[in-house]
């Protein structure tokens, strides 16, 4: 049986949660407090409400998600936001959520494990956004039918492709989430082949003009790999047990 205030300062240790930028909304760390021991934990994508819902009904003592409560910043809490407090606080579950620092962690991360399943390996931090670099490189040479066939098994689902670029693969990035945005600088920076998760309308078109192949592989498909081996491991180190909670957006 372990205790939160334990957990909580291992997971800020080892995300480095002090030390990495993020969007104001984000608010990482511990994001709702509770009082009691931690026996199990359920990690999750989105703190939405359907999810709170199941965390509750499982028994879960720590939710810990990648997208958190408060995206929206300051607000009133009445409607759903009302509802997902109060269901987590009558069931005496506390929420974590890491959301940049969880993207860009060497074991965790979704970016390296993402990669990992694929195939890729030896990756360079590249993209750089206040300060630290968000996504990986990887040098290769492989067919754009091969790459797109091992990111659809690692993502278990469809991938989007804009086939700008060559159909032999030499420069791969990767950016999980929605980093579409980011073609015109991962193609600044030498890559002729971009993986992310979703982006805007233009960036199809954009990354045809910049030839560079743009591979959307799903938001939320990307973003499954890190709250999953951060909640496993922590079963492993605290003796706790562990549920995934799917919740997909089929974006």
């Amino acid at each position: 049986m372990a205790k939160l205030e334990d957990i909580v300062t291992y997971l800020d240790e080892q995300l480095k949660i002090s030390e990495i930028p993020d969007y104001a909304g984000a608010l990482n760390g511990l994001q709702l407090q509770s009082r009691g021991p931690v026996k199990k934990v359920a990690s999750a994508v989105d703190a939405a409400l359907p999810v709170i819902r199941e965390a509750v009904e499982v028994d879960s003592d720590l939710l810990i998600v990648h997208h958190g409560l408060f995206w929206a910043g300051a607000q009133k809490i009445e409607g759903a936001l009302y509802e997902k407090l109060k269901l987590a606080m009558d069931a005496e579950m506390a929420i974590y959520s890491c959301h940049i620092p969880l993207d860009v962690h060497s074991q965790f991360g979704n970016n390296s494990l993402l990669a990992k399943a694929i195939g890729l390996s030896n990756g360079i931090a590249f993209l750089e956004w206040q300060g630290i670099c968000t996504g990986l490189r990887f040098n290769v040479e492989m067919q754009r039918t091969n790459l797109l066939e091992k990111i659809r098994e690692a993502v278990e689902g469809p991938v989007h492709l804009a086939p700008g670029g060559p159909e032999t693969v030499k420069h791969i990035g990767l950016v999980t989430g929605g980093a579409g945005s980011q073609v015109a600088a991962a193609a600044a920076a030498g890559i002729d082949t971009f993986i992310t998760g979703e982006g805007q309308h233009h960036t199809y078109t954009l990354a045809e003009e910049l030839g560079v192949n743009l591979i959307y592989a799903g938001h939320y498909a990307t973003e499954t790999f890190g709250v999953k081996a951060i909640a496993d491991h922590l079963a492993e180190k605290f003796a706790t047990s562990h549920t995934f909670i799917h919740h997909p957006t089929g974006l």
